[in-house]
């Protein structure tokens, strides 16, 4: 799989030179096939293939994203390279099933990832529940030379340990009470392919010694069958579990781990990498509102608030989010704060100054951890405010957010009470 290869004309570069540079400096380190088009108009464009993509960029007093056909958007913009406009541009620029960033951490990631594809190791992915784990295994698969073959996904964790033996390896007819009919198993349908097994953490351990004849001999031994039969399979394994930890408490085989754990990658939690929640918003607006040919638009003020979010549930829950918001606009054309209400949406505990004029500590007994969690936020933000005496452009370098986000982290402690302690900022 090469890199998206960018296409733009002299007069896009000339009127769009913000976002013409934004495009350039990006997304070349994007997977996928073929090239983006940017363009004014599609008169200076090469003949498109399939698997290009075209971007028509607009200046506009309305901004918004309108569908041109298959692969085609237009994007209208009201300003230079606002974050909106930069945000959009990388979601119209992603394929339907493709990996959408813009943090440096996740670049860095997806090149490595890039890398580990080219080769055959299976590979062990980590990261919390809803980060997208299943879009990178794809990605991975796409990227091998496997991508020609099956790719099989099975969740570890969604059924009975002697049924998802069967699933996996396959049985013969009669093997079992209401094997009614052979089963060939997700092995052997994933044979030249990729099969991802995901959650692998729940794995009974039998099952576990089992993968781990299949994954060192390449070969399977059906329920009810003497004979082995070989497989030539990649194995994704995906979990949110820390597994030394597991294995540590025996629930998990060290050989095994080992096995997989040639080249680990970890995809992180959406709080640590705050550049994708923009891009991945708007890729969330065309997933889920491409039924209109006029796409609502995510205003300044509502990816302000997303970014100053702590996602819990991560992405799946950032899909959430805006899935509620298209509900919450119906037909307007833009998506705005008020339309974005959260899943868990925890306030921080009161807290008194102490006598000498410094936030007192926050209370946390008996809450849950996203509400320790959230606390701790605060009472870091309100303690850098006080050291960099108040200036919010200092306040944000120092806890490496944007000053939007720490505005609108200041609204929050404002209407719960906690900044009378350093309201001057400024």
């Amino acid at each position: 799989m090469q890199m998206v290869r960018v296409f733009s004309t002299e007069a896009l570069e000339k009127n769009h030179p913000q976002l013409a540079a934004h495009a350039n400096a990006v997304l070349p380190s994007w997977p996928g096939e073929g090239a983006v088009m940017l363009c004014e108009g599609t008169q200076d464009l090469p003949a498109r293939r399939r698997e290009d993509r075209m971007v028509v960029l607009r200046k506009g007093d309305q901004a918004s994203l309108k569908l041109l056909g298959a692969n085609g958007l237009e994007l209208t913009y009201d300003s230079g390279a606002s974050a909106s406009a930069r945000a959009a541009l990388l979601a119209a620029s992603a394929g339907s099933q493709d990996p959408v960033f813009a943090d440096t951490g996740s670049i860095a990631m997806i090149t490595l990832a890039r890398r580990v594809a080219e080769s055959d190791i299976p590979v062990l992915l980590e990261g919390p529940t809803g980060t997208g784990k299943e879009v990178l295994a794809r990605f991975v698969h796409k990227a091998s030379t496997r991508a020609a073959g099956p790719f099989i996904a099975v969740n570890c964790a969604a059924m009975p340990e002697a049924m998802l033996e069967a699933m996996l390896f396959g049985h013969r007819k009669g093997a079992f009470t209401g094997a009614t009919e052979a089963s060939e198993g997700f092995f052997r349908a994933a044979d030249g392919g990729t099969l991802l097994l995901d959650e692998l953490g729940e794995m009974p351990l039998g099952l576990q010694a089992k993968l781990l004849r299949a994954l060192q001999e390449g070969e399977v031994v059906p329920l009810g069958q003497a004979q082995p039969v070989p497989v030539d399979v990649r194995v994704i394994a995906c979990t949110n579990r820390d597994l030394p930890a597991e294995i540590a408490a025996g629930r998990f085989r060290e050989d095994l781990y080992y096995r997989l754990n040639v080249f680990p990658l970890r995809l992180e939690a959406l709080r640590e990498r705050r550049g994708d929640i923009a891009p991945l918003a708007f890729a969330m607006v065309l997933r889920h509102a491409s039924s209109r040919e006029l796409l609502p638009w995510i205003t300044e003020e509502a990816l302000a608030k997303l970014e100053a979010h702590n996602w819990p549930g991560n992405v799946r829950e950032l899909e959430n989010v805006i899935r509620r918001a298209l509900l919450m606009a119906g037909d307007a054309p833009e998506i705005t704060a008020a339309h974005i209400m959260f899943d868990h949406a925890v306030r921080p505990v009161a807290a008194a100054a102490s006598p000498a004029g410094s936030p007192a500590p926050l209370s946390t007994g008996g809450r849950k951890l996203s509400a320790i969690v959230r606390n701790s936020e605060a009472q870091a933000i309100i303690d850098t405010l006080e050291q960099n005496s108040g200036n919010r452009l200092a306040t944000a370098k120092a806890l490496g957010i944007s000053e939007r986000t720490l505005r609108y982290r200041l609204a929050s402690l404002r209407e719960a009470g906690m900044l009378a302690a350093a309201g001057g900022a400024r």
